[in-house]
């Protein structure tokens, strides 16, 4: 396995860790076009993944799928074979199997609560799964997996939450989740009681006000006057 498409996954595999919470074992999704190009370029999914991934992983597929494959007879009944060694995952369409690219984006829906890497080789599924953020995909070029790098869709995502801008609905039932248990939520109608502070007067009303003080050497005004009176009568 090359040194640097080991580097590109484990890079990858932080950011999903790290903004959408993906955790051990990893639950891989796979459709038959993914089955069908293993076998064709001889790889070794269940042994080989894992060490791509540098986690446990738990290989998965859907009575859909396998009933498409089934449907399209000897050309891919070694994919098929590939596809039955895997865990089936419950769907809703037990009564009405549709096509593997439909049923595996049902299970994605809402959110990717499971946490599901989509693994296919359907251009049109891969676009599709791209539109929704947080959910990884694999696919298969030059013999080779790849992890493909994080949607536009995820990565706006992710800027939005480091805004503070969008919770995860996960997320604000852990945080009620939490007030509750800590006592820190309010019961409806309750309102905060303002402290009314104790009224005083004016500081600036208490100053007592300076008396004028006449400049030393100064006379009155008035005996002036009469000094002046004296003066006119002699």
């Amino acid at each position: 396995m090359g040194v640097t498409r080991q580097k590109h996954a484990k890079k990858i595999m932080g950011f999903y860790k790290n903004n959408f919470q993906f955790r051990e074992p990893f639950q891989v999704l796979l459709d038959g076009t993914f089955c069908q190009a293993a076998l064709r370029n001889k790889i070794q999914i269940r042994e080989q993944l894992p060490g791509y991934l540098e986690g446990a992983a738990q290989l998965c597929t859907t009575r859909c799928v396998i009933k498409e494959l089934e449907s399209l007879g000897k050309a891919l009944y070694g994919a098929k074979l590939i596809a039955q060694r895997f865990q089936v995952r419950s769907c809703s369409h037990h009564k009405d199997p549709v096509n593997g690219s439909t049923c595996l984006l049902s299970m994605i829906e809402d959110g990717n609560p499971h946490h599901y890497f989509i693994a296919t080789q359907d251009q049109d599924l891969s676009n599709k799964v791209k539109r929704k953020p947080g959910i990884p995909l694999l696919f298969i070029i030059q013999n080779t997996m790849v992890l493909d790098k994080p949607s536009p869709k995820s990565l706006a995502f992710v800027q939005k939450l480091q805004t503070n801008q969008l919770v995860p609905d996960y997320q604000k039932q852990s945080i009620v989740e939490l007030k509750e248990k800590e006592g820190l939520v309010k019961q409806e109608g309750e309102k905060r009681r303002k402290r009314k502070r104790a009224g005083g007067p004016n500081p600036l009303s208490c100053l007592k006000k300076k008396k004028k003080k006449t400049q030393e050497g100064q006379e009155p005004s008035g005996e002036k006057k009469k000094r002046r009176k004296r003066k006119r009568n002699r």
